[in-house]
């Protein structure tokens, strides 16, 4: 075996590690559905270089990642898309073609080079009604991933995604599913993002023609006041007890179905020792 020799796979999995290490160092970015389109939300504070991105009329992007890698992806796809679209129909721009696109640029860089590059990708077009919306999430080597509801990506995505599965519902508006997005980005006990140091669009179904804009500052302020704050976590309510009327204090009394007549209640368990595992075999 010659000195220096590395089987393929360590190879692929060695790049394979190279990104998603590049990629965790970023900040997350949660892309999701609202009942009049799709919301893109981002921690970011420089005001010149953008995470969000339109790509054409109904096409929006959004990376996590090396930022000059990115940008290179988002040029592209918009040279893809006014090349396609002028040369045959603007309606044959699609935003599963730019994902197809990507994927087979993303795929054979990761394959070829000696370094992949270390971005995540969110393609997402907006259909005329909510069945028609449509968010492709793309990995560094190319694999694509077609969302349902919302996505996540970069930094501890995995910890956003279970944030925004316990909060996300079909169609809520846009200041719901704002609050929805940063309390997914907040961690448990953390600070919200404040207002100046976020990035947010939308691809609004309802503008005309292009559906891609952008949020300032006043308009996301209005929406977060307009809206209540989605519960925290571990916030349910526990079983109801009753309270003496005027001290608010708990009368040790239990509800009518827990008055009996003395007897013990029937065992819920085994009684004696349990044996948890912890003893040795």
């Amino acid at each position: 075996m010659p000195f220096g020799y590395a089987s393929p796979e360590q190879i692929m999995r060695d790049k394979a590690d190279y990104a998603r290490k590049g990629i965790a160092r970023g900040r997350s970015v949660v892309v999701l559905q609202y009942v009049d389109g799709i919301l893109f939300v981002a921690p970011n504070p420089s005001r010149a270089l953008h995470k969000i991105s339109e790509i054409y009329d109904r096409i929006g992007f959004a990376a996590v990642g090396r930022y000059n890698e990115f940008e290179e992806l988002r040029l592209g796809g918009i040279r893809y898309a006014d090349i396609n679209g002028y040369a045959y129909d603007r309606s044959d721009v699609t935003g599963r073609g730019l994902a197809n696109l990507y994927a087979s640029n993303l795929g054979r860089i990761f394959t070829e080079s000696i370094k992949s590059l270390e971005v995540e990708v969110v393609v997402a077009e907006v259909g005329d009604e909510p069945e028609g919306d449509a968010i492709y999430r793309l990995t560094f080597d190319g694999s694509v991933f077609d969302e349902h509801g919302f996505a996540a990506m970069g930094g501890q995505a995995d910890a956003v995604l279970g944030r925004l599965k316990e909060r996300y519902r079909e169609s809520m508006s846009l200041s719901e599913a704002l609050q929805v997005a940063l309390a997914a980005l907040t961690e448990q006990g953390g600070e919200r993002p404040p207002v100046e140091q976020l990035e947010v669009a939308v691809l609004d179904r309802n503008r005309e023609h292009r559906k891609f804009k952008r949020l300032t500052r006043a308009k996301l302020e209005q929406l977060l006041a307009s809206a209540p704050e989605p519960p925290a976590e571990g916030s349910e309510k526990g079983p109801d007890k009753d309270t003496d009327k005027d001290t608010g204090k708990d009368t040790g009394k239990g509800s009518d179905t827990d008055k009996g007549s003395g007897e013990k209640p029937p065992p819920t368990g085994p009684e004696g020792p349990v044996d948890d595992g912890s003893s040795p075999l």
